[in-house]
């Protein structure tokens, strides 16, 4: 049932991104075949700053990068929630975080992370412009299914491979958010967030020096305004203090990317289906608003080729993995969406405020 020539066993892998990178690489180096289909012509992907967490960072450092990542990438020396007029709401104390972990969090870019991933491994595994269909065809789920002994489904948040396993009911949902993301020039020490009634806004450094800025406003799904993205982002955060109207000031439009915010409105029962598991988004889309998107398909990524590494029982290994992953990830995906909605509060922000300077105070998690 399978490729493999009766001693080595074979994997596909849908999607070419953080999470089914990470896969590859364990199980290449546990002496696996592997094929990884990446739908994208290209290599390099968009994006800005990710935030490895220290569990992350710790997936990382099984795959061999994780000293090359606390390299390059920009640690996070603390942060602040402040409101609009630049008065602060609470500080992060990372160091709080150290003490528990060992760690603090190192903020990478998204090309260069999968630029680390990519050139872990040999030539010829990752198949770019490949893209894995649903119906009869060389490179359609059944032949994968068929040809191989796991079939590992990690082509994001909207995976259209969940659907066929998993029905309608698993397709995302907008969450009533839009995100801009982008750089400018100049650096800052430690993230700043900014919250105001229905919108967000916030500076990290990123690994080459330069600044990462994000944006979230309450909008409906796919609004478009007619002044243009960074018009419109010019006026709903103008009176904000002077962090914000800085950045806002030396954007370009080139450098902005754009995002109606989704994630899974039910929880998946299992991320497995007989011999095919679900990582990262495809498995438990969040929102952004913990930063633990990536941090999660890394973990998922090197916890599944470990259980499958472990064991000639692929099943098993599967299950072991739903096991081990599925809670703590569907519960990190209802934290995010609870922190996006007390970030973006319109009323009660006080007592949030309050709340919020008390959590603060013990640190982030690890």
């Amino acid at each position: 049932m399978s490729e493999r020539d009766g001693t080595t066993r074979s994997a596909a892998i849908i999607g070419g991104g953080i999470g089914g990178l990470a896969t590859a690489i364990r199980l290449h180096r546990a002496g696996w075949a592997v094929r990884v289909f990446e739908r994208s012509p290209h290599r390099d992907p968009a994006g800005t700053a990710l935030g490895m967490w220290p569990q992350a960072l710790r997936a990382l450092d099984a795959l061999g990068l994780g000293s090359r990542v606390r390299e390059i990438g920009a640690p996070q020396r603390g942060g602040s929630l402040r409101r609009p007029d630049g008065s602060t709401i609470g500080h992060i104390d990372t160091a709080a975080m150290v003490r528990r972990s060992g760690d603090t969090v190192h903020l990478i870019s998204r090309p260069a992370l999968v630029g680390l991933l990519t050139d872990a491994l040999p030539a010829g595994i990752v198949e770019l412009g490949t893209a894995v269909t649903n119906g009869n065809g060389r490179r359609d789920l059944a032949t994968l299914r068929a040809t191989h002994d796991v079939v590992v489904v990690a082509d994001g948040i909207f995976s259209q491979t969940r659907t066929t396993l998993f029905g309608p009911a698993s397709r995302p949902r907008y969450v009533g958010a839009t995100a801009w993301r982008g750089t400018v020039d100049g650096t800052v020490e430690a993230l700043t967030e900014t919250w105001g009634p229905g919108r967000r806004f916030g500076t990290t450094p990123r690994e080459d020096g330069r600044t990462n800025w994000y944006a979230t406003l309450l909008t409906p799904e796919g609004t478009r305004f007619p002044e243009g993205d960074l018009a419109a982002l010019r006026t709903t955060f103008a009176g904000w203090h002077e962090g914000v109207r800085r950045v806002l000031d030396t954007v370009s439009p080139d450098e902005m990317l754009r995002h109606d915010l989704y994630d899974l409105d039910r929880p998946l029962r299992t991320y497995v289906d007989g011999t095919v598991a679900l990582i990262g988004d495809a498995a438990h889309a969040m929102t952004p608003d913990l930063g633990r998107g990536a941090c999660e398909a890394l973990i998922d990524g090197v916890t599944i080729a470990d259980r499958l590494a472990g064991t000639d029982d692929v099943r098993a290994a599967l299950a072991a993995y739903d096991r081990e992953r599925r809670r703590p990830t569907q519960r990190l995906a209802r934290t995010a969406r609870l922190m996006g909605r007390m970030a973006q509060a319109r009323r009660f922000t006080g007592v949030r405020d309050v709340a919020v300077r008390v959590a603060t105070a013990f640190g982030p998690p690890a």
